[in-house]
C-alpha cells in the first residue's frame, strides 16, 4: 500500500541557477548532483495537497492544505538504473501533524506556518497565489498564466524541474532515505507574470539569502495530477 496518496494541484515553480558549492553538504549520501544543461537549479515550490489520504485513510482537517517548499535535484544509479529525485531543503505547511509525521518517518524538513492561497479562474488568464507567514512577515509567490494548460515539451527546463520521480532526505553521512513519488506526466500553463516575495535568508538560512537579489532563471505553472508517495526504503554505506 502506498504510504500517501493525495492531488498536487496548481504547482508554481521559479527556478534560480546556484553553484555546486552551495549544494554540496545538502547532497544525501549515494546521490549525486543533477544538472540541466550543466548548470545546478534550486526551486521554490508553491502547490495545494487535495483528496489527501495516509495509509489510505482521510484525516480530518488534513485532506487539502497549502505546501511552499526549497528544493534542488538530485540522482542515484542503482545497477543500471538511473533515478533521477529530489531532496529538500525545507517544506511549510500549515498543519503540525504533517510536520510531525513527514519529520519523523521520512526524516525530511517540515515546519509549520500559517498559509494562506487564492486560484482566480478569469476569463482569458489564471491567477494563482500561495502565502505564508514566518515570525511578523507575511511572504507570497503568486503567478498570472495563460488558462489553457498545454503538454510539457520534451527536452525542455520545465520537463527536467517536474520528471524527478524519486525523493530523497538524508539521516547522516552514512545513511538515506529513499522513497519514490508516482505520477503522469504533467500539462503546464504558460506564465505571463510572477511576483516573488520572499527572505531567502530568514527562511532557509544565511547561505541561501543571495537569492534575495536574484531573478529566478524561469517560472512555471504545472497543473498536476493524482500522486502517491510510496513506503521509503534506507540506502546504507
Amino acid at each position: 500500500m502506498s504510504f500517501l496518496k493525495a492531488e498536487w494541484r496548481k504547482l508554481a515553480i521559479a527556478n534560480y541557477e546556484v553553484s555546486s558549492e552551495v549544494l554540496q553538504e545538502f547532497v544525501p549520501y549515494g546521490t549525486r548532483l543533477d544538472t540541466w544543461q550543466g548548470k545546478n537549479y534550486v526551486s521554490l515550490v508553491g502547490f495545494m495537497f487535495m483528496n489527501t489520504k495516509v495509509l489510505g485513510v482521510k484525516i480530518p482537517f488534513h485532506i487539502n492544505f497549502e505546501e511552499v517548499n526549497l528544493r534542488f535535484y538530485v540522482k542515484r544509479e542503482e545497477n543500471t538504473v538511473v533515478k533521477r529525485g529530489v531532496v529538500f531543503i525545507k517544506e511549510i505547511v500549515p498543519k503540525p501533524a504533517i510536520t510531525w509525521v513527514a519529520n519523523t518517518l521520512y526524516k525530511e524538513h517540515y515546519q509549520t506556518m500559517p498559509m494562506k492561497h487564492e486560484w482566480q479562474h478569469l476569463e482569458n488568464k489564471l491567477k494563482i497565489s500561495y502565502d505564508w507567514q514566518h515570525k511578523n512577515s507575511w511572504y507570497r509567490f503568486a503567478v498570472e498564466t495563460e488558462n489553457v494548460a498545454k503538454p510539457i515539451l520534451t527536452g525542455s527546463d520545465t520537463e527536467f524541474i517536474t520528471e524527478h520521480y524519486w525523493g530523497y532526505a538524508q539521516t547522516n553521512s552514512k545513511k538515506t532515505n529513499e522513497y519514490q513519488v508516482t505520477h503522469p506526466r504533467w500539462l503546464a500553463y504558460e506564465v505571463l507574470n510572477y511576483d516573488i516575495k520572499v527572505d531567502f535568508g530568514q527562511l532557509y538560512g544565511e547561505k541561501f539569502a543571495f537569492l534575495n537579489q536574484q531573478k529566478p532563471a524561469s517560472v512555471m505553472l504545472a497543473e498536476g495530477s493524482e500522486i502517491t508517495v510510496e513506503p521509503k526504503k534506507t540506502i546504507r554505506m
